[in-house]
């Protein structure tokens, strides 16, 4: 939509009975503005006015268009009459605004239009001008002070044809030649032969209007930046600065230099200032209690400085069975159908001229499905006027390690459901069953024999079509109470002799106390996940890990914190995995 522009005149006659009156709201005088570029005349010729909106255009205060009390009245006709442009205009029945119309308080109309194109032209003495090719009213406004000299509020009735009309002052056409641009010896004519003053502005608009002597160049200059006022860009600022007085080594952005070493009052005070609300004699109290309940910036600072500490503390916790899964994600809530796809057709010899024939991909289907897991955790209103950044620390450490926890524990509670046999796949039987070929058929404990054995066992799984798949251990998955023993067997040893050799190394071993639960002498075998389809756990699609928002307690006086995770896991395929009951 092109930008609204502004001309002020004078008020006309005036009828307080009625509240109508007539004004002349232009008289296409030229006005000095400024652009990018500097100084500009600009020229609003009446030829170039459009026809005004058939139901009459508003009538405003000063231009402004917030509210319905910004609305005077309503203009309901604008005409051109010569070189003026005269609008009937009817005022709202206020009686303080129809006294300072008619008393001559308010003297002054301004009109606001938008223009369809512009040509760029040039004064002989070099000013810059910029001319309307076409022009439309969009509203009428009374105003404070005028720009354009020739419309004033009319005292009398207009001024009859016949009578003489007087030359302008001599002052009055210098000053407007000169606003122009326009050279001293155009006004000493217009002075010498007596002009008058409307005269003498349509001698200048005319003057103004010739095509210039060489095309004009006009440059436009964009600047793009970076609004660092924005809200959430200044919350995660402020919670930058939070963090780095928990996290010392963190090095501070630029951006959130600017907050460094602030407690968390004078972000409450921070943030107050800037909604524009009045912080002057307000204690470390007042201002936390205040900015938690009239801002956001000081919630979203909390919380970034909570999402902050809790991803490191969830990275950090020990992950155990996780490790054995493939991470994926999921779109949405329903179930996740993985396809367990053969190896593809054998590859048959085509004899010269012979034809290739047809070949299929088995498949099967397993799956599994998201679903939602959270807590809601309260940040006490006194942890945060006392700074007490170990509050911080403690509660979302604890919150990150537990969702940790809480993944392991889904996983280590899907490989040992049904008594340690697994959960029940798509073919009916548990994961680890001798028809899958990946279960011992008699415990044994942790040794090259038992693990030599696991590992034929997952050399010699085949695909849907009967093929080697050539399945590699990659992982040793112990409870804790094998953890020991496990170390041992998979140590390296400069051997001298090949019976000394440890043909084991390359495995990695992985320890879940979790499983001591169920079972402390049970171990597994795993592919790693990124050859060979097994364990999958999923989050929802770009919200990997626990999610936090944040609110002004209700039942809780600070901050309520709760956390979301979206999470699901399942087995896509049993090829991968070996299980030994143990001694």
């Amino acid at each position: 939509m092109p930008d609204l522009l502004t001309r002020v005149q004078p008020l006309a006659t005036f009828d307080a009975d009625t509240r109508t009156g007539r004004a002349v709201i232009t008289t296409g005088a030229p006005v000095a503005r400024r652009d990018l570029s500097g100084p500009v005349l600009e020229i609003l010729p009446l030829d170039a006015m459009r026809p005004a909106p058939a139901g009459g255009v508003p009538l405003l205060d000063s231009h402004r268009r917030q509210t319905i009390a910004d609305i005077l009245g309503r203009v309901t006709e604008i005409r051109r009459e010569g070189d003026e442009v005269v609008a009937t205009f009817r005022l709202a029945d206020r009686p303080d605004l129809v006294g300072r119309v008619a008393d001559g308080t308010i003297t002054d109309v301004s009109i606001g239009y938008s223009v369809g194109a512009w040509r760029a032209g040039k004064a002989e003495d070099g000013t810059r001008t910029i001319t309307a090719q076409d022009f439309t009213i969009v509203e009428v406004s009374l105003v404070p002070l005028g720009a354009d000299p020739g419309a004033k509020l009319r005292e009398a009735p207009m001024t009859d044809l016949n009578t003489a009309v007087p030359s302008a002052p001599a002052d009055d056409v210098r000053a407007l030649v000169t606003l122009a641009g326009l050279p001293d010896a155009f006004a000493a004519d217009l002075i010498a032969r007596n002009v008058p003053l409307e005269d003498c502005r349509a001698a200048v608009r005319l003057e103004l209007g010739k095509p210039p002597s060489a095309p004009i160049q006009t440059e436009i200059r964009v600047a793009v930046g970076v609004d660092h006022d924005a809200p959430h860009a200044r919350a995660a600022r402020m919670g930058e600065a939070l963090y780095a007085r928990l996290n010392p080594a963190h090095a501070l952005t630029a951006p959130a230099r600017d907050y460094a070493g602030m407690t968390t009052a004078d972000l409450a005070r921070d943030c107050l200032t800037r909604s524009g609300m009045p912080v002057t004699g307000l204690g470390p109290a007042a201002l936390v209690t205040r900015a938690l309940h009239v801002t956001s910036d000081f919630p979203l600072a909390l919380a970034d400085t909570v999402g902050r500490t809790l991803r490191d503390a969830y990275r950090a916790t020990p992950s155990g069975v996780r490790q054995l899964g493939r991470q994926t994600t999921a779109r949405d809530f329903r179930a996740r159908a993985r396809l367990q796809m053969s190896d593809g057709p054998e590859l048959l010899k085509v004899s010269e001229a012979g034809e290739f024939t047809r070949g299929t991909l088995v498949e099967a289907g397993e799956s599994y499905r998201l679903d939602t897991y959270g807590r809601i955790i309260g940040l006490s209103r006194q942890a945060i006027i006392n700074d007490d950044l170990g509050v911080f620390a403690d509660l979302t450490r604890r919150v990150g390690a537990g969702a940790t926890t809480f993944e392991c524990q889904f996983l280590v509670d899907l490989i040992t459901a049904n008594a340690g046999a697994g959960p029940i796949l798509a073919d009916g039987k548990p994961l680890f069953h001798a028809d899958h070929g990946n279960r011992a058929a008699m415990g044994g404990v942790l040794s090259e024999a038992t693990l030599s054995a696991g590992r034929l066992a997952l050399r010699r799984q085949t695909d849907l079509t009967g093929r080697p798949i050539d399945a590699t251990p990659a992982f040793l998955l112990v409870p804790a109470a094998l953890e020991t023993m496990a170390e041992k067997l998979l140590s390296q040893i400069q051997a001298t002799r090949t019976s000394d050799v440890n043909p084991f190394t390359a495995l990695t071993l992985a320890v879940d106390p979790r499983l001591d639960d169920v079972s402390a002498t049970r171990w597994y075998l795993a592919a790693s996940p990124a050859t060979i389809d097994g364990l999958e756990y999923a989050y929802l699609e770009g919200a990997p890990g626990p999610q936090i928002e944040t609110r002004a307690g209700f039942d809780v006086d600070g901050v309520e914190i709760k956390v979301r995770l979206d999470f699901g896991a399942g087995f896509v395929d049993h090829r991968g995995w070996y299980c030994n009951e143990g001694a």
